[in-house]
């Protein structure tokens, strides 16, 4: 029987919400192929599990050791291949978050086989066939992958979470390998807690037309009123103003949300390629030829210091109201 196995990832021990969209994902692969989806957690002991059952998976693999409460590139990788070699499965799915694009060409290697990243659709017609986004976001291109296994990387916000409620064993698998060649040895968190732009389902992104790092606070209530994360354009990072985590962009994050504002972003084609498949675009710029309005849903021609805080306190009016 064709199975499909999702490697979902965790954080401190609880899984992430792309997890969950990873699942949903290989549910419909696996449906298609009238196989069963396995999950499977890599993490440090205490790793939690519950809940994977209901977005469609029929049974959760648990590789636990004090040693992988971190993420550590090459054991992570080689206990996801190990996997995928003693279920025969068909494909491996994962986020194409950091650590799944960072994980999801290693696991490929150790197999030597097909890999596509960041796709935004799968299924299975007779083959694999995904779809992905090619030319920064212009076009798609649908590809079948005839050969298995095949690792497949999922973009964040691009599935939505379904429920699909399953039975939802869980099982512990053997850890396999042994020293990392790498150990991370320390992880620092931002003073402030920050919502993970490539995993938003709505994101508030800031370019160099709010004129200085003190005028992100506009961006910032807007995105706290939405509860949204807080993005920016790559001028605007490497002027120093907002950390390089917020980048939205072809040398940022690729972003999918639900709703993406671009504000005082004038829509640089390398900008367009990291929020171009959002699924509602707003752009705010007082400059009408500017090239975001050519990709935006909605578009308001205006003075952002005028247009942003009368828009925030009409949002928080109606959230209240």
């Amino acid at each position: 029987m064709p199975n499909v196995l999702a490697i979902l990832e965790q954080r401190s021990g609880d899984i992430k919400r792309v997890s969950h969209e990873v699942l949903t994902a290989a549910r419909v692969l696996a449906d298609g192929m009238g196989g069963e989806v396995h999950g499977l957690v890599v993490g440090g002991p205490g790793v939690a599990t519950d809940g994977l059952g209901a977005f469609g998976a029929d049974k959760v693999l648990v590789a636990s050791d004090a040693s992988l409460a971190n993420y550590q590139a090459d054991r992570y990788a080689g206990i996801a291949a190990d996997q995928v070699r003693k279920g025969s499965y068909a494909a491996a799915l994962v986020s194409a978050t950091a650590l799944g694009k960072d994980l999801a060409p290693r696991v490929a290697a150790r197999l030597a086989c097909p890999f596509v990243s960041d796709v935004t659709d799968v299924k299975y017609d007779g083959a694999i066939i995904v779809t992905r986004p090619v030319y920064a976001g212009k076009a798609n291109i649908t590809l079948k992958i005839s050969a298995t296994p095949c690792v497949i990387s999922v973009r964040s916000n691009a599935v939505t979470p379904k429920a699909n409620a399953k039975a939802g064993s869980v099982e512990s698998v053997a850890v396999s390998g042994g020293e990392p060649r790498a150990r991370t040895v320390e992880i620092k968190h931002p003073e402030r807690a920050a919502i993970d732009v490539a995993e938003a389902s709505i994101v508030v992104s800031g370019g160099r037309g709010l004129k200085g790092p003190e005028n992100f606070k506009l961006i910032e209530d807007l995105a706290s009123a939405l509860n949204a994360a807080v993005g920016a354009s790559r001028a605007v990072v490497d002027a120093g103003w907002r950390p390089h985590a917020e980048q939205v962009g072809q040398t940022g994050k690729t972003v999918s949300p639900n709703l993406y504002f671009a504000i005082g972003i004038s829509g640089a084609i390398q900008h367009l390629a990291g929020m171009r498949t959002a699924k509602t675009i707003v752009a705010i710029n007082k400059d009408p030829d500017a090239p975001i309005f050519k990709v935006a849903d909605y578009g308001i021609v205006g003075d952002l210091f005028e247009v942003l805080p009368k828009l925030t306190e009409e949002i928080r009016k109606a959230r209240e109201g």
